[in-house]
């Protein structure tokens, strides 16, 4: 057998071949179970030592070159292919980049710099205080005494430590301890005392869960200290707030005794709702719903923060920054604030740089 002229003729025909698939087609004809050259090779086995000794290296550097023309051919093809995609398929640089996917802002942290920007516009400055606190600034300095039910384990989360002075600690149970913490730092350079206007909002921690409880939630407080004082300008403070942050002018709000260890006298604030399609909307007097606590601040808490009773008045509040997220945004339970769920947060999320509502601002102070 003429194994040159095998060999000729497979390189031409290897050569011709147009396309991948054609080359498939040669490679399986020549070298496949069936192909004439593996044909060849089994034809070995019958022949005299001989004849193997001669025949056997021509049709195995045949093989070897059909092999090598194969692979060479097929480069060249998926070369040949790769620059035809390169040059059909350009991209346009002057186009603006796919909208990449963007992290999103909690609704909690929303609410907060609603808030924030609210009582700015009202003249309030922003506090912050340690979350691991002690209890002193915890309970004592605001007239909670050793048997009141807060200080409980199945309240407050304590650690087994004391601190350097003795005192328990524990994670705040309230912003609450920030007035106090306030109240010193100004009282301290200015004895006698000089005015404060704060809101402290922060992380707090209870005992508690259930659809409106959790362990750890969300407060942001209000402390105003200043000369002359009094019941009125707390109650003009949170209208203008709420009307602000709901962004309705018929907001009303109510006004209800009530009794906190840290504020004489105290008062419950409900606030008017009106039912649309069933469901409570802040505006109006169709029915009356719990909102926040609030007070003038007890005398002994103004002495704690460094203040002269006698001379100084103020008020506090306090309400959860959780709950005005759900009244104004529709979510009814508290858990999903802390579950993580990037589904729930791509549907109540904010876009950074897009934020869909903020305060137009409260106007002019009275």
């Amino acid at each position: 057998m003429d194994h040159a002229a095998t060999e000729q003729a497979a390189l031409s025909r290897i050569a011709a071949a147009q396309d991948l698939d054609s080359l498939e087609g040669l490679r399986v004809e020549f070298l496949g179970k069936q192909g004439s050259i593996s044909g060849l090779l089994k034809t070995l086995g019958g022949m005299s030592p001989e004849e193997r000794q001669s025949e056997g290296p021509k049709i195995h550097a045949l093989r070897e070159a059909v092999t090598n023309a194969l692979g060479d051919r097929k480069a060249a093809l998926e070369g040949a292919a790769l620059d035809a995609r390169l040059a059909s398929e350009t991209i346009d640089l002057s186009l603006p980049a796919p909208e990449a996917a963007r992290g999103s802002v909690h609704p909690v942290s929303q609410v907060m710099d609603e808030m924030a920007e609210i009582f700015a516009d009202m003249g309030f400055a922003v506090a912050t205080g340690p979350e691991i606190e002690d209890d002193w600034h915890n309970f004592t300095a605001l007239n909670m005494p050793e048997s009141h039910p807060a200080r409980a384990m199945h309240d407050t989360f304590y650690f087994p430590d004391k601190n350097a002075e003795g005192r328990e600690m524990l994670l705040r149970t309230h912003t609450s301890p920030v007035q106090i913490r306030t109240m010193l730092a100004v009282a301290k350079p200015s004895p006698g005392g000089a005015p404060v206007r704060v809101i402290a909002p922060g992380r707090v921690y209870r005992s508690d869960s259930d659809a409106t409880h959790t362990p750890m939630f969300h407060q942001i407080e209000g402390l105003v200290i200043d000369k002359g004082i009094h019941l009125g300008h707390l109650k003009w403070t949170l209208e203008t707030f709420l009307k602000a942050y709901f962004e309705r002018e018929d907001i009303v709000l109510r006004l209800r005794p009530s009794y906190f260890p840290f504020t004489e006298p105290s008062v419950e604030v409900d606030v008017g709702f009106t039912l649309v399609n069933g469901k409570r909307v802040l505006g109006g007097q169709e029915g009356w719903m719990e909102l926040l606590g609030s007070g003038m601040v007890n005398r002994k808490v103004i002495a704690a923060g460094g203040f002269d009773p006698d001379q100084w008045q103020g008020f506090a509040f306090g309400v959860g920054v959780d709950r005005l997220a759900m009244l104004k945004y529709g979510m009814d339970d508290l858990r999903a604030f802390f579950d993580g769920d990037v589904r729930w947060l791509s549907h109540y999320g904010f876009a950074p740089l897009d934020v869909p509502t903020l305060s137009g601002g409260v106007g002019t102070a009275a």
